[in-house]
């Protein structure tokens, strides 16, 4: 995305700010109705191009057929003041959520209960005027992609509605190590802006890509700015961490790719932000749907209920409980809290042979109620835990400073014979940002100081070996003195078994041992003697004093 684009994209979200639209999910939402209707309109003008140059429209319908032509991007955007606001809200959003019902029903869901919340026309006609002036059409879908990325980037100023998102330096490591491909079903049942899902999507594309870039956790411009190549960059800081991406040129089936993509969200404001992410990166038939995953009443079907994912990513909603009578009865769990009942619905979503990565807050693991230790032996006995990664409690800052974890789960095949017989655990103390300072609403970036590019050397490591045998000492080993501090270790299954089930990486976490003094013993105690006369003879001074002023 080039400096002009950028320009123009600060300029509009200042004037929606300035306008009253404070709420960056409101303003990013609002944004995505008006492109959501650009690239309408260029689609619509792209077919009837085709149509007068080949005499055929390939069997498509318009989405504005006469009459409804007026409500075309192309048709409204000169109308300024009040005549372009009420146009907008009381003819072309109810228009495209209620007349596209039967022939694009994706667009009709897309502006469902749609509200235009830009009240001041003249703020509204700046946001058309400097939207009008991109061709989306002419864009590749990189762009477009990072057009919403950058949009998406104010949420990191914003907690409001408990609604952020997982940073990317996590979603990165999370995504390379489940290792998604073309072909898994890929889920997110609380995909919030749907980053796990994109991730995934540009993961799939840069392993079918004849030519994938890498690109610093930073972003591409994190270079530009500092004037280095990456080769440069990666040679004054060996710990950057980085991720690839690629036009997917060498994909066989784009259409299996955009059908393997599913998510869930409780917010049906998120879920068209979401919507929008993946239209612009390329993706227009992902299966996302506004319900509660956790609920008999949340909205899930017969199929939703019935359907097992190959891959699954999530970082649910730490905090809440659910009434008891409103909860899936077929979930692995009796208890109310979200943390428990969001692990145990993607346990029961897995399909036999199908990985996830799951963020979840460090005391359910090692929570000491009935419900806790069921859950944590269930995911134990049942399933091949492969890795347990601790997380710095800054990564989450300034919304939270809650101790968190990443969960890698496999749901062994059931004809397959048990193999995984430990734990793996590693802890991550740097992220590649500060733990502790904020500034401009996110933590500083520090990329010498990243643990994640060795945590996913070592992963590699372990994935060869078939998960038989895990990087790092075994739980109770104790280290020579002057030895490093450990970053990863294991414990046995039957260790784990022997704790309740605890799943807390510091539990077992071998220890580095003090070196032996070299003094000698004789002149230690004689110099602790000579403290204890010393003491005694301040002391007795003390009495004297105190008995002469009596």
């Amino acid at each position: 995305m080039d400096q002009e684009i950028r320009r123009k994209l600060k300029h509009i979200t200042d004037t929606l700010w300035a306008g009253g639209v404070t709420n960056p999910v409101t303003y990013i939402e609002q944004i995505s109705y008006l492109i959501y209707l650009k690239l309408l309109d260029e689609e619509e003008a792209n077919r009837e191009l085709r149509a007068r140059l080949t005499g055929n429209n390939g069997n498509a319908k318009l989405l504005f057929p006469q009459q409804a032509e007026r409500y075309r991007w192309s048709k409204w955007r000169f109308k300024s003041g009040t005549d372009l606001r009420d146009f907008l809200r009381d003819e072309v959003f109810p228009y495209m959520a209620n007349s596209l019902l039967k022939d694009e029903p994706k667009v009709a869901e897309y502006f469902r209960d749609a509200v235009l919340e830009i009240n001041d026309p003249n703020v509204l006609k700046l946001v058309v005027d400097e939207l009008d002036t991109l061709d989306f059409l002419k864009m590749g879908q990189d762009v477009k992609g990072d057009i919403f990325e950058y949009l998406l980037t104010h949420l990191g100023q914003s907690a409001l509605n408990g609604q952020f998102r997982t940073p990317r330096q996590i979603r990165a490591f999370m995504v390379e190590m489940v290792d998604p491909d073309l072909g898994d079903t890929i889920c997110d049942l609380a995909c919030g802006t749907a980053g796990f899902l994109i991730d995934s999507i540009e993961y799939i594309l840069a392993k079918y890509s004849e030519n994938p870039i890498e690109v610093p956790i930073y972003g591409e411009d994190w270079l530009e700015k500092r004037g280095l190549t990456l080769a440069e960059a990666k040679q004054q800081i060996p710990n950057l961490q980085t991720y690839r991406k690629g036009n997917g040129d060498r994909l066989p089936d784009w259409k299996l790719l955009e059908e393997s993509i599913y998510g869930f969200d409780v917010s049906r404001q998120m879920m068209r932000i979401s919507m929008m992410n993946l239209v612009l990166h390329g993706i227009r038939n992902a299966k996302l749907k506004v319900a509660n995953v956790l609920s008999d009443m949340g909205g899930l079907t017969e199929d939703d209920l019935r359907r097992r994912y190959k891959v699954m990513f999530d970082n649910p909603p730490f905090a809440g409980t659910l009434p008891k009578d409103s909860i899936r009865a077929d979930l692995p769990t009796n208890s109310k809290k979200s943390e428990l009942l969001f692990l145990a619905a993607i346990m029961k979503s897995l399909v036999a042979g199908g990985k996830c990565a799951v963020v979840v807050p460090e005391g359910l693991l090692f929570g000491s109620t009935g419900a806790h230790v069921d859950l944590r032996k269930k995911l134990v006995t049942e399933f091949d835990l492969l890795a347990v990664v601790s997380l710095p409690a800054g990564v989450f800052k300034p919304y939270t400073g809650v101790k968190t974890a990443v969960l890698v789960i496999r749901n062994p095949l059931e004809s397959a014979v048990r193999q995984v017989n430990q734990v793996w655990f590693y802890e991550v103390k740097n992220d590649g940002y500060d733990p502790d300072k904020i500034s401009g609403g996110s933590r500083p970036e520090t990329p010498e100081l990243n643990d994640i590019p060795n945590l996913l050397k070592q992963w590699k490591v372990y994935r060869e070996s078939g998960f038989m045998q895990p990087p790092g000492f075994e739980k109770g080993e104790l280290l020579k003195p002057g030895s490093e501090e450990p970053r990863c270790w294991w414990a046995s299954l039957e260790t784990i078994a022997e704790n309740d089930y605890n799943l807390a990486a510091g539990r077992y976490k071998p220890q580095v041992t003090e070196a032996v003094s070299d003094d000698d013993p004789v002149e230690l105690i004689r110099e602790v003697l000579e403290i204890e006369r010393e003491i005694a003879s301040g002391l007795e001074k003390l009495l004297l004093d105190v008995e002469a002023v009596s």
